[in-house]
């Protein structure tokens, strides 16, 4: 590695630097974020020995955008280096905490002439792989806002129909369904909901999807809201109703949005070779198994061993010991993605396999809470499946 390339990004040009291996600055250049931009920067380094055989690798401080996805078509190595990373390295070239878009892309041009070897290359994914990620992330983020939207509607019908609220638990629903959807568009106030029938109650209910024991539900529901219950002002419980009445739309788009992105994002790990292999795990389905490959990927050459997955999954603890001092924490940097859908697969796990049962029994034994053991669960997991990844087999 003769020559490296940085690249500050920002969201109308991004700020070029080469240098070479004795740190001198061989060029710097203002590209603009277009397709001419990308022409000029190709340009810039060919005229520095760049060659499809002898690539010259780039740092960058984002791993997405279209300028990362031209960068990583061409076959060269992309290095994304963390913001903070890069922060503490501009210490070590100036002490005068000077800051300029030019000077941070010689500061990570200079990361890869010094310490490239300490950085993870974005890895050689797939196109298939590229899009499950892209699924996987939108049908994660549109849960998340579902999940928003819940907790709001249901912190605005505290304040003035928590009858409602009462009336979808007394059918075991809850808000995000299809009958706790219909009853609070069916009764958005305490007055409305008052004055319904158990023939339009039924209705709703049959609405939200429900089919059997319609009649009993419908009295379980109006028998709530015909109860005493504290009032708001008319007007303010009109006002609220219409609150309501918005939120109800969100969350019918994201509901939408959710099922959606669902469907597209199995669909397309259902054509994925590693699809069979992650599904054969305990506690993984479909759609928990889109968002595993997602953020794994398919570039087997990613990670050089398990320990490496584990870390970048945060399953993996910290230990900082200096002297007589030992102690071990919970790993904070991590792919906050990854280690949610750990979470989750470890606790499904729990009810189908007696051995992920046994193991996390034997962690509570030891002293571990719930988490801790759901982690370390996760984490023998996830050095399993990364064996079976490497040698293409199903799990056993």
């Amino acid at each position: 590695m003769t020559v490296t390339c940085g690249i500050d990004w920002a969201e109308n040009h991004h700020d070029v630097a080469l240098v070479d291996e004795a740190g001198t600055r061989l060029a710097k250049l203002r590209i603009s974020d277009d397709a001419a931009g990308h022409a000029a920067l190709l340009d810039l380094l060919a005229g520095h020995g760049d060659s499809p055989e002898d690539p010259i690798p780039v740092a960058i401080e984002t791993g997405r955008g279209l300028l990362v996805a031209v960068l990583r078509a061409t076959g060269r190595p992309v290095y994304a280096i963390n913001p903070w990373a890069v922060a503490r390295y501009r210490d070590r070239y100036s002490v005068s905490r000077k800051k300029s878009d030019a000077g941070d892309a010689l500061v990570l041009a200079n990361i890869l002439r010094t310490d490239a070897a300490a950085h993870r290359r974005l890895p050689d994914d797939s196109e298939l792989a590229q899009a499950i990620r892209v699924l996987a992330r939108a049908q994660q983020d549109a849960v998340w806002d579902r999940t928003q939207i819940v907790l709001r509607i249901r912190s605005l019908l505290r304040e003035y129909h928590p009858g409602l609220l009462a009336a979808i638990a007394a059918v075991n629903s809850d808000l995000a369904s299809p009958v706790g959807r219909a009853l609070l568009a069916g009764a958005p106030d305490p007055g409305t909901a008052a004055g319904l029938t158990i023939e339009q109650i039924s209705t709703l209910l049959i609405l939200g999807g429900r089919s059997c024991s319609v009649i009993p539900a419908a009295h379980k529901v109006r028998e709530v809201f015909q109860a005493a219950k504290l009032r708001q002002p008319p007007l303010v419980e009109l006002a609220f109703a219409q609150q309501a009445r918005a939120l109800l739309y969100l969350l019918n788009a994201t509901v939408h949005n959710v099922e959606a992105l669902t469907e597209a994002a199995v669909e397309a790990f259902g054509q994925h070779p590693d699809a069979p292999i992650i599904t054969s795990f305990p506690g993984l389905g479909a759609m928990q198994g889109a968002r595993l490959l997602g953020e794994l990927g398919d570039d087997r050459t990613r990670f050089h061993d398990a320990r490496a997955l584990k870390s970048y999954a945060g399953s993996a603890p910290v230990t900082r010991a200096s002297g007589k001092t030992r102690a071990v924490f919970n790993r904070k940097a991590k792919n906050q993605r990854l280690a949610s859908v750990g979470y989750q697969w470890a606790f499904c796990a729990l009810t189908c396999s007696p051995g992920a049962l046994a193991h996390y029994r034997r962690r509570r034994e030891r002293g571990d809470w719930h988490n801790a053991g759901l982690r370390n669960l996760f984490n023998r997991m996830l050095g399993m499946l990364h064996h079976c990844l490497t040698t293409r087999q199903t799990y056993d």
